[in-house]
């Protein structure tokens, strides 16, 4: 049988109408500024501020509250080169054969390439990790259920928390990622999800100019009156 949760009573403040509208607008018109990077600053981040970061990441709800996560921050200089070089060497085989000509040719209008400079320039490599099972004190594994869909929340709310404080970042997904759990020293019940480069913008550093889907496009209303 397994262990129950204790429950408490639970409440949150009741805003009017018009005040929870003027909050949703103002965070509409913050992450709408929100952009992916790729040309960062070297200028240092404090520890703290990625600590925060991880923290509110790792509120977010998951699967029977088994928090399939495991975040590893790196700021040494020698694993950033370590990782580059890895990523590198997998991604130059991706655009050179591993990709269909129909995604290289989604990729063209982003100008990128092989070279992710970025992995040794940005101050924090956020890498996270997705656990599909866990030891429990017997030494016996237990599933995680629902992992990717639970570590995709999290890093939606790392992107924000980094967003809000003021930071920059890129979902960067080098394929295939194993290497990045032997540099980094995970087990084997875990796997490489997303890797975030943390920092501030690089001075002139330039992003495309994209369209965002209207409402219209990315929503459907049952009833359909306003």
């Amino acid at each position: 049988m397994s262990d129950r949760y204790p429950f408490e009573e639970f409440s949150r403040e009741r805003v009017t109408p018009e005040a929870m509208v003027a909050r949703a607008r103002r965070n509409y018109r913050l992450m709408s500024k929100r952009r992916s990077v790729r040309e960062f600053s070297d200028d240092p981040v404090p520890r703290r501020a990625i600590e925060l970061a991880i923290r509110a990441a790792a509120t977010a709800p998951s699967g029977a509250n088994c928090q399939p996560w495991h975040f590893v921050a790196v700021a040494d200089p020698a694993v950033k080169k370590r990782i580059r070089e890895d990523a590198e060497r997998e991604e130059k085989l991706s655009y050179e054969s591993r990709m269909p000509p129909e995604w290289l040719e989604e990729l063209q209008p982003f100008e990128t390439d092989w070279r992710k400079p970025f992995l040794e320039t940005a101050p924090w490599l956020v890498v996270v990790f997705a656990e599909s099972y866990r030891l429990l004190p017997d030494g016996s594994k237990r599933k995680n259920y629902y992992v990717r869909e639970s570590v995709g929340i999290a890093c939606g709310l790392f992107i924000a928390a980094l967003h809000r404080m003021g930071l920059v970042t890129l979902t960067h997904t080098p394929s295939p990622m194993g290497f990045l759990g032997g540099i980094l020293g995970r087990p084997p019940s875990e796997r490489p999800f997303i890797l975030f480069p943390v920092g501030y913008p690089a001075e002139g550093a330039r992003v495309p100019v994209l369209r965002k889907k209207s409402l219209e496009e990315v929503s459907s209303w049952m009833p359909v009156d306003r």
